[in-house]
């Protein structure tokens, strides 16, 4: 339900289960780690956030931290899908008996189409001059289907997820009442920025531009989705917004920091309130440049040695590669081949 402080400590939590609600005291510290949806929400209805989103919503004010639930981001991607002129693909696996054999297979000996995700192949790289590092990711997949395997096109296929990874666009997690139950409002405010719009863009053109080189020849059909008549920037913003998906990275929405938006200090500790830390993705002040997992367990194994009081390591100072022309040029050498429409 919430934390339960006295003046500006947090000194218990108050939870349901199966019904009954509970009080809890602590000896030392309360350690929120509900994700980035989750924790600001709690912290809001404790009484800790914004003013006017806790008036707003019912809510006593124990501690104004107007951070509390923006900045929230997240990754988004669509799939690039082309027909394959060969029948390799897993679109040929779809049956209930291909499905059964597979199953079956992986069960028995843990090899075979069911021991992978498919996902073997990724790869970053830079949308344009003047970027410093990579900021767009690519997922390839031996198959034209969804996640889900829904909506799987009807012949031999294959795709590519491609998604822009460092967004300006910025959202919240409001409470919208002092009930526990009730769903905070949730928006991320997608594709808001321009700068968002234009790496999407750049997204639709450069993979194009990739799938239509030489190795492909063999392999590449028409082109599935977009549709090779998607071509402006007007067509391509508007197969953007219909067929973006989320790829359920939310974070940054109790950012860590010393700015007046920072909810948490570097020792993962809430500004203002004794005895409360957040820990979880919702503390990253920016999105990272790629997946969450692996950030969200460094985050949590730095949290547990400062907690527990061990030495913490010692920060890298491994070389990151940044290509020597990249304010020139968005790649070292042109394309072998221009695309064919």
């Amino acid at each position: 339900h919430k934390v339960l402080l006295a003046g500006k400590k947090a000194v218990g939590v108050r939870y349901e289960r199966k019904g009954k609600v509970f009080d809890v005291s602590v000896e030392k510290e309360v350690i929120l780690s509900a994700g980035p949806i989750g924790s600001p929400h709690l912290l809001q209805l404790s009484g800790i956030g914004p003013k006017k989103v806790l008036e707003d919503a019912g809510i006593e004010v124990k501690h104004d931290l107007p951070g509390v639930g923006q900045n929230l981001q997240d990754h988004l991607e669509f799939y690039f899908q082309f027909k394959c002129k060969k029948p390799i693909t897993l679109n040929g696996q779809l049956g209930l008996w291909n499905k059964f054999l597979i199953g079956s297979r992986w069960f028995f000996t843990k090899k075979g189409l069911g021991a992978t995700n498919h996902f073997e192949s990724c790869g970053f790289i830079r949308s344009k001059k003047n970027v410093e590092w990579p900021d767009l990711q690519y997922h390839f997949l031996p198959a034209a289907m969804r996640y889900d395997g829904k909506e799987a096109f009807a012949g031999h296929g294959f795709q590519v997820h491609i998604g822009h990874n460092k967004p300006k666009s910025r959202g919240f997690v409001n409470a919208v009442s002092d009930d526990p139950k009730a769903h905070p409002q949730i928006r991320f405010n997608y594709l808001e920025h321009e700068a968002d719009r234009e790496g999407f863009r750049a997204c639709v053109r450069l993979t194009r531009e990739i799938i239509h080189q030489s190795a492909l020849d063999d392999y590449r059909g028409e082109e599935i989705q977009p549709g090779i008549d998607v071509q402006t920037d007007e067509e391509i913003d508007a197969f953007v917004r219909q067929f973006v998906e989320s790829a359920y990275h939310p974070s940054c929405s109790c950012k860590m920091g010393t700015d007046e938006m920072a909810v948490v200090d570097s020792d993962t500790k809430v500004h203002g309130i004794d005895g409360l830390r957040v820990v979880d993705s919702s503390i990253f002040p920016t999105i990272p440049n790629g997946n969450l997992n692996a950030p969200t367990i460094m985050v949590a194994e730095r949290a547990a040695d400062l907690i527990q009081g061990h030495e913490t390591l010692t920060p890298s100072s491994a070389a990151v590669h940044i290509a020597p022309n990249w304010q020139q040029q968005q790649r070292a050498n042109p394309p072998k081949r221009k695309i064919k429409n």
